[in-house]
């Protein structure tokens, strides 16, 4: 199968999810990615530069099947409302409330596509059981339809608890009556007293951090501490006290959970928005439309005391992106002979795995991105590896990692798929050996080492070897019902003759194998006639 774009070449039929449904009703039925009997793992379903093309939906809808295949299962969508421009991302987001259905800010379609391309991705998914999680941006707006005066002070970008300026008038652009969609689905129109601050005062045309003056108005209190408080992020900045804009917002998650069938969602920049109101929207969502809903934020901080703050705050009512990890793996593959025993030092999958969400690399971390976190290619199928086939966290891979990332501009060339192309066999093997009890042996500074015994419906098991240094075998423990079975590698990163240590380990009579990796490389050995094996002939 190949995973580059060619398999999104393909013309597109109307409505094509009703051509495999047939098909789609044969396939074994798979539990829940709730169910603690299968591994089920997310993929962020975009990179960056993604064509602003309005074919986005249709290029997922045809991969989905090729994803299943790979143990796929639920994908990660980008932000689908209406940004202020067609080629908008969604993190510029003009409105909730239109998925690519009215001709706003110059288009009908977002840059992903229309609102009939995201149902039929939608309809397909869920014909294949595969979930879909929502990216909701719900921080700020921007693109308003016209300005409004207003009183305001200007505040210290560092320090955003320290007024510069004494109260003082200012023209914002505030206001949202959403002409394109008029009142359909929400009545709701947006002014001066709806936001909390702004970063243009279109009067003298000068950019500044402004916080809206007003009786009762000012920085919500329970968010992130840097920068004095972090309320303000960009663009116009919504007043969560405000009871109109929570009232909308709670509107909001019913409605999207009536128009699409959603298996979760993201909730963007929570470090900038009160967590008291994000308990009361999982509630709210918990209680309508997601009482299964898997529901991840986005708090980046490479600090763990930040994280768990955090999740005490919010109750650990939700699962949390592992940005120390991403952090740590960006470092320890930059850093020559760095000490792999320590991959997991506080992280949030070693304080608390059943709450985090592990990645490698993600739209705001991939190259000339903001949080820019680069790892090193010799480097990423180790990291893959330590996320996917280990028992500790929720994976998460990236859309660029699989399929490359497309040229964003001189600082920004195009990138290749990543683990020279052999990242769909180590999620394959993640959803048929991941399984079971695990054994670490991080005894080596620059070779590690696990396995997994697996469990009664998968009982293959799996021995996984890493290094950051030279070529070098490990000893480790699989199982004496193991006894004499000849295991190989399933991801053969380097299947040149150059590179072949050896092709197979077999088991000795007490349970035993002794495993080789390539240098800087990881290998994942599985017995040679485990079920399923046959598959990984696809993908190398």
């Amino acid at each position: 199968m190949n995973f580059l774009f060619s398999c999104f070449s393909r013309q597109r039929e109307q409505e094509p999810w009703k051509e495999i449904e047939d098909e789609a009703r044969n396939i074994e039925e798979l539990p829940s990615w709730h169910s603690s009997e299968e591994n089920f793992l997310m993929m962020e379903a975009f990179e960056w530069y993604v064509p602003h093309d309005g074919r986005h939906w249709q290029r997922l809808q045809l991969a989905l099947r090729d994803l299943k295949e790979i143990g796929i299962d639920n994908l990660l969508l980008p932000p689908g409302c209406k940004a202020m421009n067609p080629s908008g991302n969604g993190y510029d987001i003009y409105d909730l409330f239109d998925l690519g259905e009215f001709d706003q800010k110059g288009s009908v379609a977002t840059k992903w596509g229309t609102k009939e391309d995201l149902i039929g991705l939608a309809k397909m998914a869920q014909v294949l059981d595969m979930g879909i999680l929502w990216d909701a941006v719900l921080n700020h707006k921007a693109g308003a339809d016209h300005s409004e005066k207003c009183l305001a002070v200007t505040v210290e970008p560092e320090d955003r608890n320290i007024d510069l300026t004494k109260p003082q008038e200012i023209n914002a652009w505030v206001g949202f009556d959403f002409p394109g969609r008029g009142e359909k689905y929400s009545r709701m129109k947006y002014h001066w007293q709806h936001f909390n601050a702004i970063d243009y005062n279109s009067l003298d045309k000068k950019k500044a951090i402004y916080k809206i003056f007003a009786p009762g108005k000012d920085w919500a209190k329970d968010v992130s501490t840097e920068n004095g408080n972090y309320d303000y992020l960009m663009f116009a900045n919504l007043d969560h006290s405000n009871p109109e804009v929570r009232q909308d917002i709670l509107d909001w998650v019913e409605w999207i959970g009536n128009q699409l069938p959603l298996s979760g969602m993201r909730l963007d920049a929570v470090k900038h928005y009160s967590s008291g109101f994000q308990k009361t929207l999982v509630d709210r969502i918990r209680q309508t439309v997601g009482k299964d809903w898997f529901i991840v934020s986005e708090f980046w901080s490479g600090k763990i005391q930040e994280l768990k703050k955090y999740m005490e705050q919010v109750d650990y009512k939700v699962h949390l992106f592992d940005a120390p990890l991403c952090n740590r793996l960006s470092d320890i593959s930059q850093t020559r002979g760095a000490d792999l025993r320590l991959i997991f030092d506080k992280t949030l999958v070693d304080y608390k795995p059943e709450h985090a969400v592990t990645f490698v690399m993600n739209h705001d971390t991939q190259p000339s991105q903001a949080l820019e976190a680069p790892v090193a290619p010799f480097f990423k199928p180790i990291a893959y590896a330590l996320i996917l086939l280990r028992k500790q966290g929720q994976p998460c891979i990236f859309y660029g990692d699989l399929y490359g990332i497309t040229a964003g501009g001189k600082r920004s060339p195009p990138e290749p798929p990543s683990c020279n192309g052999r990242l769909p066999a180590l999620t394959l093997a993640r959803k048929l050996y991941a399984y079971g009890e695990q054994r670490d042996y991080f005894s080596r500074k620059n070779c590690i080492g696990f396995v997994r015994y697996g469990n009664a419906r998968h009982p293959w098991g799996m021995a996984c070897v890493l290094s950051n240094g030279p070529r070098t075998k490990k000893k480790m423990f699989v199982g004496k019902k193991h006894a004499k079975e000849k295991w190989t590698d399933v991801l053969e990163l380097y299947p040149t003759a150059s590179h072949v240590i050896q092709t197979h380990v077999t088991i000795d009579s007490k349970g035993y194998g002794v495993f080789p990796v390539s240098g800087m490389s990881v290998s994942v050995w599985v017995n040679a006639k485990a079920a399923g094996r046959d598959r990984f002939e696809k993908h190398l």
